[in-house]
């Protein structure tokens, strides 16, 4: 009899021994998933931000071809400015095609 009461005690220490590791176990892997979507999150909100490097690329390509074309513009400008500074018709001479 005796030895039933003792192995039934060292089977519920046992017992709640299992339970409690489990018990840890799972507050651990609540923790993880928690920081486990975090992460997720944040690579989603990264992902988010990086769709728009093509078009950035793109954007700077046209920059770049319009930075180019402004010395000549910049040059038409400056013929313009002095047409206009000496002629007294101006604009109808620029509408008519004399400049």
């Amino acid at each position: 009899m005796i030895t039933w009461l003792v192995l039934l005690v060292i089977g519920l220490v046992v017992v709640g021994v299992v339970g409690w590791l489990l018990n840890a176990i799972l507050k651990e892997a609540r923790t993880i998933e928690k920081g486990a979507g975090a992460i997720w999150d944040g690579g989603k909100r990264i992902a988010n931000n990086t769709v728009h490097v093509p078009d950035l690329i793109r954007t700077n390509h046209f920059v770049g071809r319009i930075l180019a074309g402004v010395p000549g513009l910049h040059g038409d400008l400056e013929r313009i400015r002095k047409h206009a500074e000496t002629c007294p018709g101006c604009p109808q001479c620029v509408v008519g095609g004399r400049l």
